[in-house]
């Protein structure tokens, strides 16, 4: 309505310009700015009588409510992505603070099987370490028995040479067997 009420407003001054430029007084019935008027008033009136207001008024009123309704949807979704944003930041949190756990349990039980790697790993030290004195040792006793045997067998042989030596044949037999006898003896003990 206002935007009829401007155009009637904006004829009217065209009609009272123009009458102004010729500079002719017109009677009042040929002043276009009154029929101008009176159309104009006539066309409110019958946009009154029709209730054009009423429905202008109502489509108003229904275009408000829908933009009211669209602005409550909208915080309502502002608020629903606020709580889901807030969730997903929560279960990120979550979520590393469960993976630093898991890190942590890492690195414990790396210590942890460290730890028993390296006591194995003494532990088997040791043992080889034992086993090779072990080995040593039975080598060391069975090199010192070859080289009694062969001291042995040395002893008997340059006494042999000895006795020969200064003996005759008849008496070397005699001691040579005895000494053999002796010492075959002395062995098997």
């Amino acid at each position: 309505m206002i935007a009829f009420s401007t155009l009637a407003m904006m004829a009217a001054q065209d009609a009272h310009e123009a009458a102004a430029e010729h500079h002719e007084a017109l009677p009042l019935w040929q002043d276009p700015s009154l029929w101008v008027g009176a159309a104009f008033v006539l066309v409110v009136l019958m946009f009154w009588r029709m209730g054009v207001h009423k429905t202008v008024g109502a489509a108003l009123d229904k275009r408000a409510q829908k933009i009211a309704d669209e602005l409550d949807q909208a915080r309502k979704l502002r608020e629903e992505a606020q709580e889901l944003l807030a969730q997903y930041q929560r279960r990120q949190r979550e979520a590393e603070d469960e993976a630093n756990g898991i890190i942590e349990q890492a690195k414990r039980d790396a210590k942890r099987l460290e730890a028993e790697a390296r006591a194995k790993i003494d532990e088997q030290i040791a043992r080889r370490a034992k086993s090779a004195e072990e080995r040593i040792a039975r080598a060391e006793a069975q090199a010192i028995a070859e080289v009694r045997g062969q001291a042995a067998d040395l002893a008997i042989d340059a006494a042999r040479e000895i006795i020969r030596d200064r003996m005759d044949q008849g008496a070397q037999s005699a001691l040579v067997d005895k000494a053999i006898s002796g010492l075959r003896a002395k062995k098997i003990h």
